[in-house]
């Protein structure tokens, strides 16, 4: 899933080589957006590339490529650019919601103690969680800025005991705290990974770490 933002960005930036065949600039960008800095776009490219929408050419100042556009996401593809529909729903059709338990706040930075309180929900569009369990929490940190993660954010879970290498998981750290982390295989060891420099990565045996869930997608209020 992605942010307004990171729709938005992908917009400006798909329609500006459609038009000129050139990138815009991060000034430019920045100036669309109606960002007051430079580091919000950064993130937000950061995000993009991660998810596979853009990539940056090598050896060429300020060059990126738009790889691929999102589909079945509540936008609609005109030519080869998207037009989000943030509504709600699919064009010409009421989208089916479902309700999450948001179980607590989780941290994306030093991590937490693990909450299990489920009195609240939040309401999610079935199109994007697909079959099987879920869960919400709330996002508190900023260890997984370059992820597009920031402080505040409602994550989607879905529940499941494993993950492939380089996941971005809920992981259980010795039965009592619980973080938002990548997750690293190292041999026999397990490394959680920020997305953030600031933070460092940090490495358990397989027996202090459980994966309590996958990240699938995210909220953001405005």
């Amino acid at each position: 899933m992605l942010t307004r933002k990171q729709y938005e960005l992908l917009n400006f930036i798909n329609n500006r080589l459609e038009s000129t065949g050139v990138s815009p600039s991060f000034d430019e960008m920045k100036d669309a957006l109606h960002l007051k800095s430079k580091s919000g776009i950064h993130r937000l490219i950061t995000g993009l590339e991660e998810r596979g929408f853009i990539r940056r050419l090598p050896h060429r100042a300020r060059a990126l490529e738009v790889t691929r556009l999102p589909e079945n996401m509540g936008g609609q593809i005109k030519g080869n650019v998207l037009r989000p529909n943030f509504e709600g729903g699919t064009t010409g059709a009421p989208a089916e919601h479902k309700h999450l338990p948001l179980l607590g706040r989780i941290a994306a930075g030093t991590p937490i103690e693990a909450l299990r309180d489920s009195a609240s929900e939040v309401e999610v569009p079935s199109a994007l969680i697909g079959s099987g369990d879920h869960y919400a929490l709330t996002v508190e940190g900023d260890s997984m800025v370059d992820a597009g993660i920031f402080d505040g954010d409602t994550v989607l879970i879905r529940s499941c005991d494993t993950a492939e290498n380089g996941a971005i998981v809920v992981a259980l750290i010795d039965d009592s705290e619980v973080t938002l982390k990548r997750l690293r295989r190292k041999g026999a060891s397990i490394a959680l990974e920020a997305a953030n420099p600031a933070y460092e990565t940090r490495i358990f045996g397989p027996d202090r770490v459980r994966v309590q869930g996958r990240l699938i997608g995210l909220m953001r209020a405005y």
